[in-house]
């Protein structure tokens, strides 16, 4: 079993997020090669940033992404640099692209991740006054 915390030298660690956005127009043209380009795409620009990308899933018309990150970045930081890279990228080596004002929307769903639920670190608060 992988350890659930990244060490750094000044903190320990464990940030997550469940991403999710949409083509432009949500239109349903992440298939085939297209979409198997974009998965290459994303763990590449994962591994720049060093973020680790835990699961994706890429549906056609959205994608998601489980993604473990650093405290250093912001979750709309990571969001910008991953649709940014496959865009410019995408658009330049698939042509039928260019028909279409921009490949993402600008929303996306952004959702933390935590190993203990919000109600156990509000009890552990709660807790620690009576120390």
């Amino acid at each position: 079993m992988k350890n659930r915390w990244t060490h750094s030298n000044k903190a320990i660690f464990n940030v997550n997020y469940h991403f999710v956005w949409c083509p432009k127009y949500r239109r349903d043209n992440l298939h085939g090669k297209l979409s198997l380009r974009l998965k290459e795409l994303l763990y590449e620009k994962a591994e720049e940033l060093e973020i680790v990308i835990e699961n994706l899933s890429i549906n056609g018309d959205h994608l998601h992404l489980f993604i473990k990150s650093t405290t250093t970045y912001s979750p709309h930081f990571i969001v910008q640099q991953l649709k940014g890279y496959s865009s410019r990228i995408l658009r330049k080596e698939f042509v039928e692209l260019l028909k279409m004002p921009t490949l993402w929307t600008r929303a996306y769903y952004c959702e933390t991740i935590g190993h203990i639920s919000e109600n156990t670190v509000k009890k552990y608060i709660e807790d620690q006054k009576n120390k």
